[in-house]
C-alpha cells in the first residue's frame, strides 16, 4: 500500500486533537484557557478539558493556579524544539511566587522579554488582597516605564541592549522619549546595576498609582527574565520597599535560577 496516499489504519482522533492543543499552546506563549482553546480548535469545551487533563496527567501541560490557564511544561522539549524557556520558567515560578506572597503580601510577577516589552508569565495578582488587578498573565509591560523593563535593560548584554534602545528611540510616541535621552537612560541603568534592582515610581503612564522594584533572573550568565514586586506608591518610597522586600525578591530569584539549572541538567542541555 502506498503510504503517501493512504494509511494502514484509521486516524486516532483523540491523538490528533491532543496534538492540535499542544500546537496551539506552543503558539500562545502566555498560555490559554479552555474556552480560548475551544474557540481556536473548533472542539467542544468538554472535549478540550478532557484532553488537557490527560496531557496534564502525562506531564506535558500544567494548569496555572493564577488564572486557570493551561501551559506547556519542560517535558514538551522531548517532542519539539518549539518549546520556549519562558514556558517552564513560569512553571517553576508558580510555587515560589505562592510562598513569596505569604511573606510579602504585595503581588509579584515573573516576566520575560519579548522584543520591545516584558511579558508577564506568572503572577500572584489574582491572590493578593493588596492588588487591584487580576488578569495579568500575558500583559505586556513597557521597557522604559516599568521596573521589570528597566531591570532587563540594565542587566542584559550591551549589544542586545543597544539594539533594543535604538528600536525604541526610532518610535515617535512619548512613552519612548527616554530612549532618545541616552545619558539620562544610562544613568538610570547604571543605578539599577549598582543597587542590584530596577525601580519604577509612578513612571508608567497607564499605571500612575503604582510603584515597583524588580530583580533579574539569570540562566547561564544571561538575564532571561525579571521578578518584580508591585505596590501602591503612596504606601512607601522605593528605598523603603527595597529595604523591606529586596532580600526576599533576591532569595526567590536565586531559588528560581537553581531550579532552572536543575531542569537544564535534567533535559541534557
Amino acid at each position: 500500500m502506498n503510504a503517501d496516499s493512504q494509511t494502514d489504519y484509521k486516524t486516532v482522533r483523540g491523538l490528533t486533537r491532543g496534538l492540535t492543543l499542544l500546537n496551539l499552546l506552543n503558539r500562545l506563549s502566555g498560555g490559554a484557557s479552555v474556552s480560548v482553546l475551544a474557540d481556536l480548535s473548533g472542539l467542544h469545551r468538554t472535549t478540550v478539558r478532557r484532553l488537557l487533563e490527560t496531557l496534564q496527567g502525562e506531564g506535558y501541560v500544567r494548569r496555572s493556579t493564577s488564572d486557570d490557564s493551561f501551559r506547556l511544561t519542560l517535558k514538551v522539549r522531548q517532542l519539539s524544539e518549539g518549546f520556549c524557556d519562558e514556558h517552564w520558567i513560569s512553571a517553576l515560578a508558580a510555587p515560589l511566587l505562592g510562598g513569596l506572597l505569604r511573606e510579602v503580601s504585595w503581588p509579584t510577577d515573573i516576566s520575560t522579554p519579548d522584543v520591545d516589552a516584558m511579558v508577564v508569565r506568572e503572577t500572584t495578582h489574582r491572590f493578593s488582597r493588596l492588588s487591584f488587578h487580576r488578569a495579568m498573565v500575558g500583559r505586556r509591560l513597557p521597557l522604559l516605564q516599568t521596573a521589570s523593563g528597566l531591570t532587563w535593560l540594565a542587566f542584559s548584554p550591551e549589544n542586545e541592549r543597544r539594539q533594543i534602545i535604538e528600536l525604541l528611540a526610532s518610535r515617535p510616541e512619548e512613552e519612548y522619549q527616554l530612549a532618545r535621552e541616552p545619558l539620562r537612560l544610562e544613568e538610570i541603568l547604571q543605578r539599577a546595576r549598582h543597587k542590584g534592582y530596577g525601580e519604577n515610581y509612578q513612571r508608567w503612564e497607564r499605571e500612575e498609582k503604582i510603584a515597583s522594584i524588580a530583580v533579574p533572573v539569570r540562566s547561564e550568565q544571561q538575564v532571561i527574565g525579571c521578578l518584580n514586586l508591585v505596590y501602591i506608591a503612596k504606601a512607601m518610597t522605593i528605598t523603603q520597599a527595597a529595604e523591606k522586600y529586596l532580600p526576599a525578591l533576591q532569595r526567590v530569584a536565586g531559588q528560581l535560577e537553581q531550579g532552572i539549572e536543575a531542569q537544564q541538567i535534567y533535559a541534557g542541555r
